[in-house]
């Protein structure tokens, strides 16, 4: 269970960070920072994305895990042993290759078994999202190796798979979650389909999603949105962190507060950084109110 809230820690983590400068800023989920927290998100883009990266988190934290021999049920990749080829020539497995699969089916045991239950449109969309986040933590696998020989001269090497940086599986969600598919239930309710038969059909990688995302600019807890209202805005930026933009036209206050950060920072030998601390004034620009609407 532990490894199972730092996994969710590590996909809201980076949900946050991917969406930091744009009016949804993955502020709907509760703090408590679980699988458990409450997501009040319609079937929108946002809500594929946060299955999707929560689901990757687990996985990427259950193999981590597993690796690192804190779980007393799993550890390396038991199938990656004896001789095996690359395009570089013979290796010998060695090492510990992450367990992805036990990672991927412990996600799916555990994260899947609620959705199993209700045989909804939203619940087939959860199951599709979940296990495209779960593909992409498997995608990012790297073959690492270790040089034996003579001066280091590669005659034989011992190999292993390894996770990547979980920021390069967030990078690669969002950029599914940029070109996501809106599908809807079919006629016999067994699964879904396209909603726009221009569309291509979504592959197993791919992120779905049931209805359109609100604009996110008022405050609308039934459709997930808490306002753009007392957020932080860049005067000066024309990109979705723009006061022109983050605000929905309503404008923005500027106060200006008082920073004290590092400054002048100078190397003594040996071995130590001295800084001094620098005060300035800096203008604060965040967006002004509107009307809300907490309950509609």
């Amino acid at each position: 269970m532990i490894s199972l809230g730092e996994g969710a820690k590590l996909g809201i983590k980076e949900c946050q960070y991917r969406f930091a400068n744009q009016r949804w800023n993955c502020s709907t989920l509760d703090r408590d920072a679980s699988v458990f927290g409450k997501i009040i998100l319609k079937g929108s883009r946002e809500a594929t994305f946060v299955y999707s990266i929560l689901s990757a988190g687990v996985v990427h934290a259950i193999t981590r895990a597993c690796s690192n021999g804190e779980l007393m049920n799993c550890a390396c990749d038991p199938t990656k042993r004896g001789k095996a080829r690359d395009r570089r020539g013979d290796f010998a497995w060695g090492g510990c290759s992450d367990n992805v699969r036990y990672g991927t089916k412990f996600s799916r045991m555990f994260i899947d078994a609620k959705e199993k239950r209700v045989r909804d449109a939203r619940a087939l969309m959860n199951l599709h999202n979940n296990r495209a986040g779960r593909r992409a933590v498997k995608r990012f696998m790297k073959l690492e190796c270790k040089c034996h020989g003579v001066s280091g001269a590669c005659t034989i090497r011992t190999c292993w798979l390894a996770m990547q940086d979980f920021r390069r599986v967030g990078h690669y969600l969002k950029t599914k979650y940029n070109g996501a598919t809106q599908v809807m239930m079919n006629q016999a309710g067994t699964g879904l389909i396209v909603a726009n038969k221009n569309h291509k059909r979504p592959t197993r990688s791919d992120l779905v999603y049931l209805e359109a995302s609100p604009d996110y600019c008022q405050r609308n807890l039934q459709r997930g949105s808490l306002g753009t209202a007392d957020r932080r805005c860049n005067k000066s930026s024309r990109g979705t962190d723009g006061c022109d933009i983050m605000c929905c036209g309503r404008g923005y206050n500027t106060k200006t507060v008082k920073q004290t950060s590092k400054c002048e920072c100078k190397f003594h030998w040996c071995c130590f950084v001295k800084c001094k601390t620098c005060m300035e004034w800096v203008d604060i620009h965040t967006c002004k109110g509107g009307d809300e609407y907490p309950n509609n």
